[in-house]
């Protein structure tokens, strides 16, 4: 290891482990969420504990984080309605000016002391392979890394989870689609600290399978295999991206080819203007469009999947029909967007379409029959086929997005209600006002980085 990628770790590391204050308060805010909650429990009468899980209870979390997630564990025995609605009332006891957010069922999120705290109902099965619901495999995460990482190893975990942040890959949520924090711990721990971790991924080659407890029974065509340690038949890496893998293994080698403190730290690109992102397309020579529709009223991982299925259905729409997409993205706000930049913005009057070869018999003469008193061009003979130049649907791509055939498309659920409601398609320089609302989104998309 050159002595320059030694200075970064060791300044890095500086940055991001916790001082003892910090720890203070944090084991403080802990403390009294568990104690509240262990007295609304007493209060009611219930049979339930209470749980310190992720980071802050293995001693992951990276200075400046101010996250703490406490379970209430419950028998496996009573019923998912008893679970939520008593599980909502303790949250509510423990956090007073809490709300409630939904995953797979309510939790209640709230603040103490400028801490945000979750407090998450989840049932306590005997073994990870007997969950009732997602979260309930949390707690044997918790214990399984907590009786593996020792001071050095926990080092590590906060100085690669700071490495996946900068460079834009931490959070395995469907936005993101990156590296979860327990993904990153199990990675730290089976190649036994950060360095050999970047020192392998830089050279891996996916497929890429790791199986910490050799349980060696369940398959996934995941680029990279995680299996569960306290579950067999769960990939870890399950959300992971081709794409943000891709980006990992680019930054690894970065990190020994020019080390430095930037990887380690998140930015956000400056907001561009309309005039600057007008000037982008002029001198690309390309064709902006762009669908925007009010954001359906979603989570972000049920919306951002819905999105990118949208997105795909209207980029394969707009290829079909000669215009050749050469990149594209979604973003949302208030409004969501589906951008495509188009490498052709005006198609001929007239379209070649093949028939099939004239010796197939049957099917030559239906495209024949179909064609010949048709006012296209033909039906001709060209090589072996019969051929016609027929007048063209769509000329041109607003004209194509403004019609029906958006919607014979694969598009989400919800946008495809949004778009039923009303959208509006925004073309050339138009597209470019869309940076008042989206600057940073076009920052992003304008200068794009690995």
């Amino acid at each position: 290891m050159s002595d320059a990628v030694t200075s970064v770790l060791k300044s890095v590391r500086e940055r991001v482990d916790p001082d003892a204050e910090e720890r203070r308060s944090l084991r403080h805010v802990a403390e009294t969420v568990i104690e509240r909650a262990e007295s609304a429990i007493d209060a009611r009468d219930l049979e339930a504990d209470v749980m310190l899980v992720g980071s802050t209870a293995r001693d992951t979390w990276i200075a400046g984080d101010r996250d703490v997630d406490v379970f209430v564990r419950f028998a496996p025995d009573i019923d998912r309605e008893t679970l939520e609605s008593v599980g909502l009332d303790i949250g509510h006891a423990v956090l007073h000016e809490g709300h409630e957010e939904y995953a797979e069922h309510p939790y209640v999120v709230g603040e103490i002391d400028g801490y945000d705290v979750d407090l998450v109902p989840c049932y306590a099965v005997e073994d990870a392979t007997e969950i009732q619901s997602a979260v309930d495999r949390t707690p044997f995460h918790t214990r399984y890394l907590e009786s593996r990482l020792d001071d050095d190893l926990t080092a590590d975990v906060r100085l690669c989870k700071a490495f996946l942040k900068g460079i834009g890959v931490y959070g395995s949520d469907l936005r993101t689609r990156g590296f979860s924090g327990y993904l990153t711990e199990l990675l730290v721990l089976e190649h036994g600290g950060f360095l050999p971790l970047v020192e392998a991924g830089a050279d891996w080659h996916p497929p890429v399978r790791f199986d910490p407890e050799s349980h060696g029974e369940a398959t996934f065509e995941d680029d990279l295999v995680v299996i569960d340690p306290t579950d067999p038949a769960r990939n870890v890496a399950a959300a992971l991206s081709s794409e943000n893998l891709a980006i990992f293994q680019h930054y690894a080698r970065e990190l020994f080819a020019d080390p430095r403190e930037s990887l380690f730290e998140p930015s956000e690109p400056d907001p561009l203007s309309p005039a600057t992102v007008r000037s982008f397309f002029d001198h690309r020579g390309t064709t902006p469009v762009a669908i925007t529709f009010e954001t359906p009223d979603l989570v972000e991982d049920d919306l951002y999947p819905q999105l990118e299925k949208s997105l795909n259905g209207i980029v394969g729409l707009l290829d079909r029909h000669g215009f050749d997409v050469l990149r594209a993205t979604a973003f949302a706000e208030e409004r969501a967007v589906l951008l495509a930049e188009l490498a052709v913005a005006e198609r001929p009057t007239v379209e070649r379409h093949e028939g099939p070869p004239v010796h197939v018999r049957d099917h030559a003469e239906g495209f024949y029959d179909a064609y010949c008193d048709d006012e296209a061009y033909g039906p001709f003979v060209a090589g072996d086929r019969y051929v016609v130049e027929r007048e063209r649907e769509f000329r041109a791509p607003e004209a194509l997005l403004r019609s029906d055939a958006v919607f014979d498309v694969a598009l989400g659920t919800a946008v495809e209600r949004a778009l039923t409601d009303d959208y509006d398609v925004l073309i050339g320089e138009s597209v470019a006002d869309l940076a008042d609302e989206f600057g940073r989104e076009f920052a992003a998309y304008c200068d794009p980085k690995p």
